[in-house]
């Protein structure tokens, strides 16, 4: 396992090498781009058998050990399912990517995108740091936004992108604290490890914070009522792109952490609950929409919400029947649904529509693509010997044995099927049967990779339908008995006569009479559209307007372009805080009365104080009032010397002097009688500076009588010397303790001291001329 860590990198590092290889000599080799997934998938390929027999494998490295955030990598079988999705079905997507967007002059970019994609998904399943996984989480959320966006000259790609980016990335945070929670509450962030403290996930007082941020980010990570409406969006991405995060990867990473801390939770039944209510609200819902989309598409996008909210409706069950059922149907869902968006995306190719009312007949020209998208249509619905009837009647064995009213439960599983045939036989068989429409004009046929990859799919289905011992042995048999602790039921195409079989034959007869009986419509979805007005994403656009309207108020009237007025709205707030402190703390008055006494030496440089600042505000000249502020600045120069520090009176000399010198040559520039100010601005300045000014001067009498001495403080104190060989402890902490902050200060500095330099170098030539 020496070298998981870098199999794990390289996407990233495959990504690196696309962008130097050149678009030139990209496109006379797109197939270069395929090795790395199919590279990837033959080694992880070279894992099942270990895994199969019960072995882990595990990568670990320190990262930020003071933090707990390490490079911890874990292979074990329900990472392999994942992997073998992810790199198997990537695999597929890039090869017909290669056709599909051949001539593209984006190409490579969209290769570079989707390999830091899968990259992000692997490190994702395979990270044992819940820290180290958020961060691939995210990774995917930000590589998602620019394959959605791929097409970034269209509008609506560029919302669709910024919706999936906004929610998903909200969901990332909730992870994160989530993350950050869990790791407080077991005393590590291994996530193998906190299955070592079942008992702060079932009765800690912040359980219920874990659920909610937990939940938070799978649901909208795998596009869950009701943050479901970034998914249809998202079809706005090339259909490969639509094809891997939406059948095997993106939507499935929600999935993943539900499966992966099952077991954390199984004795909180509080987590099955909320995710058997959602999940059923979901797929119920989605399924219903499937009927009123004439996008193909779009009937895909809703036919995958309704699969993720079975599979979440499945793990709500919480039984060894639903956890196989639901890692079954993972499999189901990935390899029928990655081939109907294959079948799309050819026919959109060769025909160039996706409307469902103008398609029909294409098996004529497009006899190969036919048979792929009606097998994986067959698998779609549950129909036999697919993989998918195999898959139906487990959810229907795990409804009608759960522990929470089995008759609803199977009730919500056939409606939810019905719709989920019709919507199969929609996409997969509609397109190919009836007469070919003349206004689609000639069709020519498409490159063999174009049919083949969705032909491969579908063969699959078929195969793991005709030999479910096959699943059986690579998946259930190792992954159930790893979330519940059960064995997992035995899997066959035929348990003879029984409810089931009579459950599953009532789906498909009334999923394909409503296939033959309902015909979808452009004027039936607009009016679905209608009531969707008040829908989730409804809802969500309305809140994002009405937060963009309030941030232009807030700029326009707090960043309007003025100086004073930034200052005057960050001396009002900290006067409002000082306030608010000084009036809770009334003792901070008595304080008052314990202010050493002043000497003579001290009264007389006050006195000059307030005489420079009288002048400085009543005086109507400019120089008169530059001239209080410079002796303002140098009766502070010696008040440091009376209390000890030369180097600040040497500090603050230089500062007022260049200060004074400065605003002499600014003002000097200003025309002679221009009135910056009136009355009422200087009263309204006036009663800001005193407030402030008072408030401080409270605040800062209370710190003087506190203990003066704090850890920090002392640290500095014991350690100028010792450390650094300075007796000077300021100058020490500057230059020593804090020399990178005072090394970049210096090079800011520097900087503007070139930049002022090259305006007036500008400026002189200017003149010159």
């Amino acid at each position: 396992m020496t070298t998981f860590l870098f199999v794990t990198l390289a996407s990233f590092l495959f990504a690196l090498l696309l962008f130097g290889i050149g678009q030139q000599t990209f496109k006379r080799m797109t197939w270069f781009a395929s090795l790395l997934p199919i590279s990837l998938f033959i080694y992880f390929s070279t894992f099942a058998k270990g895994v199969m027999n019960g072995e882990i494998f595990n990568f670990f490295t320190s990262w930020v050990p003071s933090l707990g955030i390490n490079l911890d990598f874990r292979l074990d079988n329900l990472a392999l399912l994942f992997t073998l999705l992810i790199t198997g079905i990537g695999s597929i997507v890039f090869l017909y990517t290669s056709q599909y967007l051949k001539g593209h002059p984006k190409l490579m970019r969209f290769y570079v995108f989707l390999s830091v994609f899968m990259g992000a998904m692997i490190g994702l399943v395979t990270s044992n740091n819940i820290l180290t996984l958020f961060i691939f989480w995210e990774l995917t959320s930000i590589s998602s936004f620019f394959l959605i966006s791929f097409n970034n000259t269209e509008k609506a790609s560029r919302k669709s992108a910024i919706i999936a980016l906004t929610i998903t990335g909200l969901g990332g945070l909730a992870l994160l604290a989530f993350g950050v929670l869990a790791g407080q509450m077991t005393g590590t962030y291994s996530i193998s490890e906190m299955l070592q403290s079942p008992e702060a996930f079932a009765s800690h007082e912040y359980t219920g914070y874990l659920l909610l941020f937990l939940f938070l980010a799978t649901f909208t990570k795998s596009a869950q009522f009701p943050f479901h409406f970034w998914l249809p969006g998202a079809m706005k991405a090339p259909t490969p792109v639509s094809t891997y995060l939406h059948s095997a990867t993106m939507v499935k990473a929600g999935i993943y952490l539900l499966l992966r801390f099952t077991p954390h939770f199984e004795a909180n039944p509080q987590y099955f609950n909320i995710m058997l209510i959602v999940g059923g609200v979901t797929m119920l819902y989605a399924a219903i929409n499937t009927l009123f989309k004439t996008d193909l598409k779009g009937i895909l996008a809703y036919s995958t919400i309704g699969a993720l909210g079975i599979i979440v409706f499945l793990i709500g069950i919480g039984t060894s029947a639903s956890i196989t059922a639901a890692i079954v149907f993972i499999v189901v869902h990935a390899l029928y649904k990655a081939s109907l968006f294959l079948v799309t995306g050819t026919i959109d190719h060769q025909a160039g529509t996706r409307d469902i009312t103008q398609l029909a007949g294409l098996r004529k020209v497009l006899l190969p693509l036919s048979i792929a998208g009606i097998i994986a249509a067959l698998s779609s619905g549950g129909f036999p010997p697919t993989v998918g009837f195999l898959g139906k009647d487990l959810i229907y064995e795990a409804t009608l044995h759960g522990s929470i009213s089995p008759a609803l439960l199977t009730t919500l599983a056939v409606i939810t099927n019905i719709f989920m045939v019709f919507a199969g036989l929609l996409v997969g068989v509609k397109p190919f049967t009836g007469k070919l429409p003349e206004a689609l004009g000639p069709i020519k046929k498409p490159h063999f990779i174009l049919w083949f990859m969705p032909m491969i799919l579908a063969a699959l289905s078929l195969l793991f339908g005709l030999f479910p011992s096959m699943v059986q042995s690579l998946f259930t048999n190792n992954i159930t008995p790893l979330l519940t602790g059960e064995n997992s039921p035995h899997l066959a195409i035929w348990h003879g006569f029984n409810l089931i079989l009579l459950l599953s034959g009532i789906t498909l007869v009334f999923g394909l009479g409503l296939y033959f009986l309902w015909k979808p419509s452009h004027q039936k979805e607009g009016a679905i559209a209608k009531i969707e007005g008040y829908a989730p994403k409804a809802i969500a656009l309305q809140f994002a307007n009405l937060f963009q309207k309030t941030s232009y108020f807030l700029t326009r009237t707090f960043q309007n372009g003025y100086l004073r007025r930034y200052v005057m709205i960050i001396l009002v707030l900290l006067t409002i805080v000082f306030g608010i402190h000084i009036f809770i703390n009334p003792r901070i008055f008595l304080s008052l009365t314990e202010i050493k006494s002043l000497n003579w030496n001290e009264i007389v440089v006050l006195l000059m104080m307030l005489i420079s600042i009288l002048f400085t505000v009543f005086t109507k000249s400019r120089l008169t009032a530059i001239a209080g502020m410079g002796v303002l600045g140098y009766t502070m120069c010696l008040i440091f010397i009376f209390y000890g520090a030369p180097d600040l009176a040497m500090t603050q000399f230089s500062i007022d002097t260049l200060t004074v010198i400065l605003f002499v040559l600014v003002l000097y520039r200003l025309p002679k009688y221009l009135n910056l100010s009136n009355k009422t601005n200087r009263i309204r300045d006036a009663i800001v500076a005193t407030s402030f000014g008072t408030f401080l001067a409270f605040t800062i009498i209370e710190i003087m009588n506190e203990n003066p001495v704090k850890g920090v403080t002392q640290y500095y104190a014991e350690n100028a010397y010792t450390l650094a060989k300075g007796k000077n402890v300021v100058n020490v902490i500057l230059v020593d303790f804090r020399g990178f902050d005072t090394m970049i200060e210096v090079a800011v500095l520097a900087i503007a001291a070139i930049g002022v330099f090259g305006l007036l170098k500008l400026y002189l030539k200017k003149h010159e001329k």
